[in-house]
């Protein structure tokens, strides 16, 4: 077998070892997000009110307990919920109004409104993330919906300029033409026609952004915005037992060691994506 043979199947395999990595990594903590607290529950798992707290693992609890006394593995399988809800939420925000204000900008031909728009977005988009939470938390407003519209609200100007140049590539010019001279109806052209050829970027932006507001809720999390400091969510368990590290390690690294795998395990999937395109978006 050739040198170029084996660079070649070598090449093919790569990608296909990049997926299934990036899918092992992302369904962990999605199906412990999913499906542990329904597995909690009936399996006794976490532990109950006034449990001592920094128990090493093996003492009638698989991974110790943490520093409030909760069952460190009933905290792994119930914290998810929380962190995935919000990043589903947060982003479904943003694209729900970023994808239409977008498209609406790329047909406009009133250049004067789209100019001011988009210089409205950037005074959003210069505006520093975690300002925007401190704000929050200095005024008082620390609910879960405040959270979630602050950081879509973060997003929004990105996803606007993504979509709005996607949709005014000269490569989608000539089929939207022929349809505006066959008489179809302006939203049809210019919404429909127009969102089904920039869905691509925007599922591999999505992929990306949901590592960013990830990232960015846990921050939150750790300025006691939006959640509970109470909640089992993984960003706030880090932030209670980031003083127990030597004390009772699972209790921050396990939590942690999710966040990671789901965040990595994106970006793997995203890149594989990128690869099989040829890197364009």
């Amino acid at each position: 077998m050739s040198a170029a043979t084996v660079g070649a199947r070598a090449r093919r395999a790569r990608p296909g070892a990049g997926v299934a990595i990036g899918l092992v990594l992302v369904a962990v903590p999605l199906l412990s997000a999913l499906l542990g607290p329904f597995l909690v529950g009936p399996l006794g798992l976490v532990a109950p009110t006034g449990t001592d707290a920094l128990l090493p693992p093996g003492s009638g609890f698989v991974l110790g307990t943490d520093a409030l006394g909760r069952d460190v593995l009933g905290l792994a399988l119930t914290g998810g919920t929380t962190v995935v809800g919000l990043t589903l939420g947060a982003l479904a925000c943003a694209y729900a109004v970023g994808m239409p204000l977008g498209l609406v900008l790329a047909a406009t031909g009133r250049r004067g409104l789209e100019g001011l728009a988009l210089r409205a977005l950037d005074v959003l988009l210069v505006l520093p993330s975690l300002l925007v939470l401190l704000v929050l938390a200095a005024t008082g407003r620390r609910g879960i919906g405040w959270l979630v519209l602050a950081v879509a609200l973060v997003q929004l100007p990105s996803v606007v300029r993504l979509v709005r140049s996607a949709a005014a590539a000269p490569t989608q010019r000539p089929a939207l033409e022929a349809m505006t001279m066959s008489g179809e109806p302006w939203w049809r052209v210019h919404l429909l026609e127009s969102g089904r050829a920039v869905l691509g970027p925007v599922l591999v932006d999505a992929g990306t952004r949901a590592v960013l507001v990830l990232s960015l809720l846990a921050s939150a999390n750790f300025l006691g915005v939006g959640l509970a400091p109470d909640s089992t969510d993984w960003a706030v368990v880090i932030e209670q037992n980031t003083s127990s590290l030597f004390l009772a390690p699972a209790s921050l690294l396990v939590p942690a060691s999710l966040l990671v795998a789901l965040c990595a395990g994106i970006n793997l999937l995203v890149d594989r994506r990128l690869d099989r395109d040829g890197g364009a978006l």
